[in-house]
């Protein structure tokens, strides 16, 4: 079926009533004023709720329901939809109303050639906000069409804090001292396990959702949009990475890997499939800061954006959760800053510009734990010799405690409930 005006119309009319009715937690995000946007992240992150968000911040303002346009192009009406229809938009729009709408698109990377239309948006001044689960929005190619018209940010499922909030936990000052510490304690066992997708709260069978989730990214954002043809090899190197959270891994061994099953597959194979996870927000990937430039590409420590993606693929991980969720938290803070470091010396995370050094370890002290108390401790203590520190921490489960060095510095021993809320 063609798309004409009147399907617009009626998106058009069906988006209005969205934005009026849908329930909102406000997560912390301060739109500039006269800002237009590009918001990236993987699906379920929370990207609509944000277009939402500002939509209701400028009704408040004195901006009309009737101002607003919002279209999501996942919508099965708009399958096929091309980038010479974009214009029936506005035509629609300014056949029923005579002003000039805000424009919200929501996953627009499904029209190809989006780009030069919200260029030209831009350049006619209109205000327009828009969302997307491809990180090839944030590139430099689409940068450099869109012309600086637009600021972008990455949008990420709940931080721990953002997850307390939602349950109606709003943390008091001293709270570790009081009740609530046992609230924090007792949510961050769903957390570690289930991650952070904000609607995923509202489910009991989490599993079964992040199931539907992933098979989602995975069947639209990553097989039809590139065209992939083993789907078997990408759902393998899929489960590779994810048993191999922690390990550095190269591309040739994760081929080696899923040769074994007896499935064939090439490394260039390998190394487009991480791609197109990382394209669809579902992967991220660290450097190791010691390696020679061609190991920084082929050897690198991969991990997943959300703690609910990467248990589905685990049966007893609770070190790789919490590794993962480490890794998720710095990369929040720190971005392309943050890597790791290997050589003749094992540290899980360094952002070397600020001195900060981390050890993820499930538990360092008790019985049996004396050679993971070394090894963690002494990788850190030589870390520290290398490049000297300013602060070296090992998060775990629910251990507390400082090691003090030779040299007068400390390591902090922190509960990961307690580090994800500094």
């Amino acid at each position: 079926m063609a798309i004409t005006k009147e399907t617009f119309r009626i998106l058009i009319h069906e988006g209005q009533e969205e934005i009026r009715d849908v329930e909102l937690y406000d997560r912390p995000f301060d739109f500039e004023e006269n800002g237009r946007y590009v918001l990236v992240g993987v699906r379920q992150a929370g990207k609509s709720y944000m277009l939402y968000k500002r939509a209701r911040q400028m009704i408040t303002a004195g901006w009309q329901l009737e101002d607003m346009v919002y279209i999501n192009f996942d919508d099965e009406r708009l399958m096929g939809m091309t980038a010479n229809e974009f214009d029936l938009i506005l035509q629609s729009y300014q056949s029923v109303y005579s002003r000039t709408p805000v424009l919200f698109f929501d996953e627009i990377q499904n029209v190809e050639g989006w780009e030069h239309f919200a260029r030209r948006l831009a350049n006619k001044k209109y205000n327009v906000y828009i969302t997307g689960s491809n990180a090839k929005m944030l590139s430099r190619d689409i940068q450099t069409v869109l012309g600086g018209r637009f600021l972008d940010a990455l949008i990420c499922p709940y931080t721990f804090a953002e997850y307390l909030e939602s349950k109606g936990v709003l943390l008091e000052k001293e709270w570790q001292y009081g009740k609530q510490r046992a609230k924090v304690q007792q949510a961050f066992t769903d957390y570690i396990k289930w991650g952070g997708f904000p609607e995923l709260l509202l489910f009991r069978n989490k599993r079964n959702w992040l199931n539907g989730l992933y098979e989602k990214i995975l069947l639209g954002d990553i097989i039809q949009r590139n065209k992939v043809k083993n789907e078997l090899a990408l759902r393998l190197t899929l489960k590779r990475l994810a048993e191999n959270v922690m390990q550095p891994i190269s591309y040739n061994r994760i081929a080696n890997l899923i040769r074994s099953t007896g499935t064939s597959i090439a490394v260039s194979s390998v190394s487009d499939y991480v791609r197109y996870a990382q394209e669809a927000c579902m992967l991220f990937s660290l450097e190791n800061y010691a390696s020679k430039f061609v190991e920084k590409e082929t050897v690198k420590k991969h991990y997943f954006v959300d703690n609910g993606l990467l248990s589905i693929f685990l049966f007893s991980g609770e070190t790789a959760l919490l590794e993962n969720l480490c890794a998720i938290h710095l990369r929040k803070l720190y971005g392309d800053a943050l890597c790791f470091y290997n050589k003749n010396v094992e540290v899980d995370f360094l952002v070397a510009d600020e001195g900060y050094a981390v050890q993820a370890s499930f538990s360092i002290y008790g019985d049996g734990m004396l050679d993971t108390f070394e090894r963690e401790t002494k990788a850190l203590k030589q870390l520290d010799g290398f490049l000297s520190l300013r602060r070296m921490v090992i998060v775990t489960y629910d251990e507390e405690g400082t090691v003090s060095l030779d040299n007068g510095k400390q390591i902090e021993v922190i509960p990961a409930w307690k580090w994800l809320l500094e």
